[in-house]
């Protein structure tokens, strides 16, 4: 009988430490809409007190990185955690021109032997809900660097953040010059042919060749790609980093439109695969910001635009 009591003690208190939201959680976040290509990468710091949560949110869209401090409550009978008033980017926000909606994240916490997750969304508050659709997210807790020192001397040291990266001169060195031409790998081949292809962005352009140049977007994080044009493996294995990777395409004028599809080899060291495309054509300078990941291509659709 004494051993029966001690186990359910035990137990109750390994339950009770496994169903706490406090460590670091990493993971993506994205725009609840219909062919959407727009993903948050997120960071959150948690330290569950006595009566609420308090910590640090930090994420990165587009060109924009954000850290924000954040507080609200957690319930470890329901595992449900609600963080309030949290201002998130507006997904469809332009360059130099950022607006905020105004959030408040509802998670649930899942534990597994493999692993705890938080599942949810951000979801806006009454004044925005018409025009702020809801980000999901699923972030993943790491064990390994959620001490109780570090976090909390995370959240002491904190200081709120706000920066803006745009490519600069010193980026725009070529780390490599890529000639476009045609790739045998078969392996990538049908891994590319049976993977889903999403157009995220079509763009015209005024020229018959086009210079691309692909960065990472967002933290380098070992981002590894492959490029295919027009159905074709022009580059293959690709790392990616603030440099940029250069190619020179023409474009096929028997083709209604020429697509450019990216690849992901990896994930990365956080999900999903992203890059920075900035495509020229002598005039006119396009940014798109790509995201794929192992079940989907991300594809730039462009045309030629029709002279007068």
């Amino acid at each position: 009988m004494k051993r029966l009591i001690i186990f359910i003690l035990l137990f109750s208190f390994y339950t009770a430490g496994a169903q706490t939201v406090f460590g670091y959680w990493y993971g993506n976040a994205n725009v609840k809409i219909n062919s959407s290509a727009n993903n948050y990468l997120v960071e959150m710091i948690l330290q569950p007190e006595k009566n609420y949560v308090k910590g640090i949110l930090n994420y990165y869209f587009k060109n924009t990185y954000r850290s924000i401090k954040v507080q609200g409550d957690y319930s470890p009978s329901t595992r449900q955690l609600s963080l309030y008033n949290i201002p998130v980017v507006y997904h469809a926000s332009m360059n130099n021109f950022e607006v905020d909606c105004n959030m408040n994240l509802q998670a649930t916490l899942r534990v597994a032997q493999a692993g705890s997750n938080l599942v949810g969304a951000f979801r806006a508050l009454p004044d925005y809900r018409y025009t702020c659709p809801d980000i999901t997210f699923n972030l993943v807790l790491n064990a390994d660097i959620s001490k109780k020192d570090s976090v909390l001397q995370a959240i002491s040291e904190y200081k709120e953040n706000y920066q803006v990266w745009q490519p600069g001169v010193d980026d725009t060195l070529v780390a490599v010059n890529v000639i476009p031409r045609k790739v045998i790998n078969y392996v990538t081949e049908k891994q590319y042919t049976e993977r889903e292809n999403i157009t995220i962005k079509e763009i015209e352009v005024e020229s018959d060749s086009i210079r691309v140049d692909i960065y990472d977007n967002g933290e380098i994080d070992g981002d590894i790609v492959s490029i295919f044009y027009n159905q074709k493996l022009i580059l293959y294995n690709q790392k990616l980093t603030h440099k940029s990777v250069k190619i020179g395409l023409p474009l096929d004028s028997t083709l209604a439109a020429n697509e450019l599809s990216m690849f992901a080899e990896n994930l990365g060291l956080i999900p999903p695969n992203t890059a920075l495309m900035v495509i020229q054509d002598g005039k006119n300078r396009h940014e798109v910001r790509v995201s794929s990941n192992l079940e989907k291509n991300a594809t730039i659709k462009i045309r030629r635009k029709k002279k007068q």
